[in-house]
């Protein structure tokens, strides 16, 4: 077998605007080499279908003037989403988190050369596409109804122009104060002023803290907003980005992941990290304190014959840094177990549910038919799954315990609206977890996998840390093998992920997910099923790839 170096920028892989000034374009002789294979013809061995088809695009003659640049792209790109979730045959797709400021809180898109250089690394590597936070208080911080979209715009355009697809997230969530948080993003100007004005619209604690992360799930059908509900305000904002976006979606737009909660999971923020109110492993604590979820849970209390039951909620839950043996109501054989508390559980996390559905049903009849698709994430709450309570699942909404199947209930309702199941902490084993937490994610993992499967709704999946070491990567090759995950989502792109052996084992990886998990690492020199992988020699184990030198440059 005879071996080339092939010389080339990526930009054939797709059509690239020789006028943009986004992108970098090297000269003839700076041009990336990738390591492939072109085996003699005597002995002719048959090339992998994106190789094929990478060198029908070099021969081919130019596209006909009725075909646009987006259905070129998809020649290429083996067709838009759709049912399989952009899924490569075989394999389970990788996609990467941009920055959480890619677009910042002015509007504009940042560090661009960056970006640009990054997304032509990750393309070369075979990795699927980016995921972006679009978020509400950046978009339509200049007023209700007045949205802002030309920096996502470019970036979609960045993204088409690298040949990756995008996942985009609606974002009504603020950034910062919890795990991962490098920027701080608040919701809308407009929205801070309503709160300010009326402050129950937001998640209160016991004690009367207020949590300006989201918008209290009690009031979703009440006009709070300046003469609108909340569930109207986020599916204005959908409406508006699928107007603007309608040519895209489907095909470089490949799907939407609909925030819910706090980091944009289906959860209450019970566990928030600001001004060191929760430290892990806390159980956290309940949030059901604003004057909407109260008189929701005084009519609950009412409608079940105990109108005792709806003064407030648990006396006895304890505080966020506490252990559940520390309280009355998650101990052992606590609160929790009693017709009380199960009233009380199936109440919290119901209105959670509730509020899923009624979000989900928005998107569901915005983004129907436009060939995106729909997901929501679920927090991977693994600290005290362990002891019988599960309580750091409960004061999240989540009524899981020893004897309740709390995941079930939420795969249906994802289930009903089409939605993907994207569910975190796929990285972690319960070897490297602390003892004194009683946790074990890969359980928790294999519960949610068994929820989705009888749900029959697809499984997605995230690592919930930044983890670039070969055992986090293995353990997620492991779990997509046997969940069968219609995506994986790697957080996060940065200087760190270019750097050093970071990044072999990161190319490493999505390969090791593109063949479904068979391969647990790639020789030094991919020698035999080349899809233009941006590869090692041997003798210089330390170099990067010239596409990742350039990103691992560029990013700041």
């Amino acid at each position: 077998m005879a071996l080339m170096t092939l010389r080339s920028t990526t930009s054939f892989l797709s059509p690239v605007d020789p006028n943009s000034k986004l992108l970098h374009k090297p000269g003839a002789d700076d041009a990336p080499p990738s390591c492939a294979s072109v085996p003699a013809p005597s002995h002719a061995a048959a090339p992998s279908r994106r190789l094929r088809l990478v060198r029908a695009a070099a021969t081919m003659a130019p596209a006909p003037a009725s075909m646009d640049h987006r259905e070129a792209a998809e020649l290429l790109h083996a067709g838009g989403a759709g049912p399989d979730h952009g899924r490569a045959r075989g394999g389970v797709p990788v996609y990467v988190m941009l920055p959480l400021d890619t677009v910042g809180p002015g509007g504009q898109l940042s560090r661009q050369r960056a970006v640009a250089a990054s997304l032509m690394a990750l393309r070369g590597a075979g990795v699927e596409g980016v995921m972006v936070d679009v978020w509400w208080g950046v978009v339509e911080r200049e007023g209700p109804g007045r949205y802002d979209w030309e920096a996502y715009a470019e970036l979609v355009r960045m993204v088409e122009r690298a040949g990756l697809r995008l996942q985009a997230v609606m974002s009504f969530h603020q950034c910062g104060g919890n795990v991962g948080d490098t920027c701080n993003i608040p919701l809308p100007p407009w929205v801070l002023e309503e709160m300010s004005n009326n402050p129950d619209i937001v998640y209160t604690d016991r004690s009367g803290r207020r949590n300006p992360e989201y918008i209290s799930l009690g009031c979703d059908t009440l006009p709070v907003l300046k003469g609108r509900t909340p569930i109207q305000v986020y599916a204005d904002y959908m409406r508006s980005f699928r107007d603007r976006f309608q040519d895209y979606l489907g095909n470089v737009i490949a799907e939407i992941q609909v925030g819910m909660g706090p980091c944009g999971e289906l959860r209450y923020p019970s566990y928030p990290e600001a001004n060191g109110t929760w430290r892990f492993p806390g159980i956290g604590e309940f949030q059901c304190y604003d004057k909407y979820m109260r008189a929701s849970l005084e009519a609950a209390a009412v409608a079940a014959g105990h109108k005792e039951w709806g003064v407030g909620g648990p006396h006895d839950a304890g505080e966020y840094k506490q252990m559940p043996e520390d309280t009355g109501f998650f101990r052992h054989d606590g609160t929790w177990s009693t017709e009380y508390g199960q009233f009380f559980l199936e109440w919290y996390s119901g209105m959670l549910l509730e509020h899923g559905d009624r979000v989900l049903a928005a998107a569901e009849a915005v983004f129907g038919g436009t060939g995106a698709t729909l997901s929501a994430k679920v927090a991977g709450i693994h600290w005290h799954y362990g002891t019988r309570s599960h309580a750091a699942e409960l004061t999240a909404g989540y009524y899981n315990t020893r004897h309740r199947d709390g995941y079930a209930p939420i795969a249906r309702m994802l289930a009903k609206r089409g939605a993907v199941l994207n569910f975190t902490c796929m990285e972690m084993r319960d070897e490297q977890q602390p003892g004194h937490a009683s946790c074990s994610p890969e359980q928790l993992v294999r519960q949610v996998k068994a929820a989705a499967a009888a749900a029959g709704v697809e499984l997605a999946g995230e690592n919930a840390l930044e983890r670039y070491d070969e055992a986090a990567f293995s353990q997620v090759v492991s779990t997509a093998r046997g969940a069968g995950l219609a995506a994986f989502t790697y957080l996060r792109m940065n200087k760190a992920l270019f750097d050093g052996d970071n990044w072999r084992e990161f190319v490493s990886f999505v390969r090791a997910m593109a063949d479904g998990g068979a391969r647990p690492a790639l020789p030094r020199c991919d020698t035999g099923h080349s899809d233009l992988y941006v590869g090692f020699l041997d003798a210089a184990k330390e170099r990067k790839a010239p596409e990742a030198e350039g990103a691992a440059a560029a990013v700041v």
